[in-house]
């Protein structure tokens, strides 16, 4: 015997809440062409509510981009937390952050970093640029902290140097053609700092 269906979805399998949608949408759209480019107009209707639910979620266009881009530096918080668990030296941790990047630039998905992406078009005092400088400040104490763990004779310096790094193979996903020779480029470039910092602390210590 059949059963009989009532046509009714499963709580479980409810639609998800318009703040979900509406940043899936924001994210599907703000990376493949631009914060300021994508009016609320596609934004609403890729995620298939009305305007009056935009706003009365997010207040405006400029705080849903500030929630779009929070949302990705929680994300990368996330995801760099898991990588530096799953290695046990502050130097594997390095190498482990940038193994990432390079698997990403082996992938044809990435296109280069939302928050660069989204500072480049901000003015001065936009969300997305308050967001940005916030996401490349926890990046640039994260990459001092563990610099100075490996024993760099200069912490501060080797993390400015290892941001710059990490931002140029942003910048290489955008707009290097041969993204296999920019990850490898990146990766040697990265040891040879590693391995020149924690060398020259090694010596300074002899020769005392």
């Amino acid at each position: 015997m059949a059963v009989k269906t009532t046509g009714a979805e499963p709580k479980s399998s409810q639609r998800r809440s318009a703040r979900d949608r509406l940043l899936s949408a924001a994210d599907e759209l703000f990376y493949a062409e631009g914060v300021h480019v994508v009016g609320v107009d596609r934004i609403v209707e890729r995620a298939g509510v009305t305007k009056a639910s935009l706003y009365s979620t997010f207040g405006s266009k400029e705080e849903l981009v500030r929630a779009y881009l929070e949302h990705h530096m929680r994300r990368r918080q996330e995801r760099i937390a898991r990588i530096l668990a799953a290695n046990q030296t502050p130097r594997e941790r390095i190498l482990g952050v940038f193994a990432e990047v390079e698997e990403l630039l082996a992938g044809s998905a990435f296109r280069g970093c939302r928050f660069i992406s989204a500072a480049a078009e901000s003015r001065r005092g936009d969300a997305s640029e308050v967001v940005a400088a916030k996401y490349r400040a926890w990046l640039l104490s994260l990459f001092a902290e563990l610099a100075e763990a490996a024993g760099a004779s200069d912490p501060k310096q080797l993390g400015r140097r290892l941001l710059l790094l990490y931002d140029g193979a942003a910048v290489a996903a955008r707009m290097d053609a041969d993204r296999d020779a920019a990850a490898g480029a990146m990766h040697s470039a990265v040891a040879a700092l590693l391995e020149a910092a924690i060398s020259s602390k090694r010596h300074s210590r002899r020769a005392r």
